[in-house]
């Protein structure tokens, strides 16, 4: 039996070939009983659109790859959480990739996405070679998320204010007394933005006298690490600002086997407000960077270019905000 064709919809549904093509390709310009009808013929006769055809005579794809650096990382959820809807609404489909498994194997970490003939890429978090996206962006449109890099000309770049967010969370610890604060920083551009902006505050704040900073690998058992090293000192933080969530939870764990109490001994923050931050044994005071509203721009930014591909390339930064959970509690005075 042969499978049925977008001419056996039309007719199910008592309406035209273009009219079926419109709902199938998401437009608005469809009234809602006849989408509807199309809808239930669609699934009625189990009709497949032959999407290669399709690619053929229009010749794209209508597919938007995705290019993560590091799956492990919780915030990209959210920000993948924002940049689907637009994207779908406007006939789009993302193809995820992993871009360091596309290192460890010697690949171009944009090939295997390239090679599908994806008519967009947006690249999530930060790749070691931002440059290297500039010939990808001379042949189809690029949008950053997630990183601060610098990139070619003609690609975007969509993230959280870094500066802002980290001036946020140490101006409330400032403000619960802490008089030393302990940063566990990050890499790349990111981790120094953050870096500088809570050094920045403490100066303004006459505190830099206890200001610490102890590097991490922004994982969890680097912020265990780093925390152990700072709670082994004699002048030992009374705060600990970490700069993600992940090495947060490490923090939370080398203060608990240190008999230290969060937040009577020791006032606990993270940065991103990921799921991790939100499970109510953790509850973890952090900064929200806006990953759904990033995602949200992201997709935006890529539509834009669809519709105006020799724009200049534009930085957006959303605007974080401070949430007050479990772990940050007024300094006890010595």
């Amino acid at each position: 039996m042969r499978p049925p064709t977008i001419r056996d919809v039309a007719d199910h549904a008592g309406v035209s070939k273009s009219l079926v093509s419109l709902v199938l390709r998401g437009s608005r310009q469809v009234r809602p009983e006849k989408r509807e009808a199309v809808l239930r013929s669609v699934r009625e006769l189990g009709y497949r659109p032959n999407t290669a055809a399709r690619s053929l005579s229009e010749r794209r794809t209508r597919t938007v790859g995705v290019l993560l650096n590091d799956l492990r990382n919780p915030w990209f959820v959210d920000l993948l959480d924002g940049l689907n809807p637009p994207l779908h609404d406007n006939g789009l489909h993302m193809l995820l990739a992993d871009a360091r498994l596309n290192r460890r194997t010697g690949q171009d970490p944009a090939g295997p996405l390239l090679d599908l003939r994806v008519d967009g890429l947006v690249v999530v978090g930060t790749l070691p070679d931002p440059a290297a996206l500039g010939p990808v962006a001379a042949r189809i449109p690029v949008v950053v998320a997630g990183a601060r890099e610098p990139v070619p000309a003609g690609v975007d770049t969509v993230a959280g204010d870094d500066e802002r967010g980290a001036r946020l969370i140490t101006e409330h610890l400032i403000g619960l007394g802490h008089r030393r604060i302990a940063h566990l920083a990050g890499y790349g551009a990111v981790g120094e933005l953050r870096r500088r902006s809570f050094e920045a505050t403490m100066r303004a704040h006459g505190l830099a006298d206890g200001t610490l900073v102890e590097p991490s690998d922004m994982t969890e058992e680097g912020g265990y690490r780093g925390t152990v090293r700072l709670l082994s000192r004699p002048d030992r933080p009374t705060a600990v600002f970490a700069v993600n969530d992940i090495a947060s939870v490490g923090a939370l764990s080398a203060a608990g086997e240190l008999g230290l109490s969060v937040p009577r001994d020791l006032s606990v923050s993270g940065y991103d407000n990921t799921s991790i931050a939100r499970l109510r044994h953790v509850w973890l005071t952090t900064v929200d960077n806006a990953g759904h509203e990033v995602g949200r721009r992201a997709a935006r930014c890529l539509l834009d270019r669809f519709a105006a591909p020799g724009l200049p390339g534009r930085v957006h930064l959303a605007a974080p905000s401070l949430e007050i959970r479990g772990t940050t509690a007024a300094a006890v005075r010595d």
